[in-house]
């Protein structure tokens, strides 16, 4: 059976276009048609099937090729694999490399070669399938949130606390927050971010492209919200806590920042704690500091963030 395809496959490809047998190995789509049928089958409503030719060389129709390289060996060696690109076999980088040469161009992916993917040696094919995906416009293996899950299963757990964005109920995705293929270095926090969190709009933290009312700039800013980012109070991911707070009660989440600890602070003189003849912070009427302090991200009338 096998020699039998190879025969008709030779036959095809002595009836091949000049303009398809030109130099330099290439055959043509059609011919992987022949013993890739599989594969072949509805690929033509994939974005893939009418790349133009990368290559001078390169005749039209080649996508396969525009992707595997040239099959001419391939075809001559009775299907040898070692003689085409085989993506599950190459390294990372190599898969990156390649597909670059075309999505380089797309801006939502100039930052990839520096992405915490890449960097893990994590290639494109990792989350793609190209050929036959179940995800038609992004071409994952699976849909988007269970693609994250195989890695990020710490994650999914979080998903399943009391207090969570509402990811697993199909309300929101992954990529509304994280840009998978790289981000921008982050203009809030004191260190790099790895967690490719896109940008909102002004190069903001990405939770102001829905939490609009926190944007500020505010007259008297909460110096943590601006310099640290929304993660100094809340676990965007979910959280046991109310308002996916990291602490269960307002006032202990407060108290890390203002406690009197000398060498803390934007002046290393410490930040004040709320003063024990007035807070008293035994008594559950000053154990929500918010029920007076309102505007707890930024305000634009009283520099104690009041009603």
């Amino acid at each position: 059976m096998t020699a039998r395809i190879f025969l008709l496959g030779l036959a095809f490809f002595a009836a091949l276009p000049a303009q398809q047998t030109v130099s330099g190995g290439y055959i043509g789509s059609g011919t992987c048609r022949l013993c890739h049928p599989d594969t072949a089958q509805g690929f033509n409503r994939n974005p893939h099937f009418r790349l133009p030719a990368l290559t001078p060389e390169a005749p039209g129709g080649t996508a396969c090729e525009d992707c595997h390289g040239p099959g001419r060996e391939h075809f001559e060696g009775k299907g040898d694999k070692t003689k085409i690109v085989r993506f599950p076999l190459q390294a990372a980088a190599d898969v990156i490399d390649r597909c670059l040469r075309c999505h380089a161009k797309d801006i939502g992916k100039m930052e990839f070669r520096r992405s915490s993917h890449a960097t893990a040696e994590i290639g494109c094919v990792s989350c793609h399938k190209i050929h036959q995906a179940p995800e038609i416009g992004p071409l994952l293996h699976a849909a988007e949130r269970d693609t994250c899950y195989g890695c990020h299963a710490a994650i999914r757990a979080r998903f399943d606390l009391p207090f969570k964005h509402r990811v697993n109920e199909g309300a929101m995705r992954c990529s509304d927050c994280h840009n998978p293929h790289g981000a921008p270095q982050a203009t809030w926090g004191g260190s790099p971010s790895t967690a490719m969190v896109r940008h909102a709009f002004g190069n903001d933290t990405v939770c102001t492209g829905c939490h609009a009312d926190k944007r500020g700039p505010f007259v008297y800013e909460h110096e943590p919200v601006r310099v640290e980012g929304c993660a100094s109070c809340h676990n965007p991911h979910g959280s046991t806590n109310a308002r996916l707070l990291n602490r269960p009660a307002v006032f202990t989440m407060c108290l890390e920042c203002h406690n009197n600890v000398i060498g803390f602070g934007p002046r290393e003189t410490g930040i004040p704690a709320p003063g024990a003849s007035f807070h008293n912070l035994r008594e559950p009427r000053f154990q929500n500091c918010v029920t007076c302090h309102a505007r707890i991200h930024g305000s634009n009338a009283d520099a104690l963030f009041r009603r």
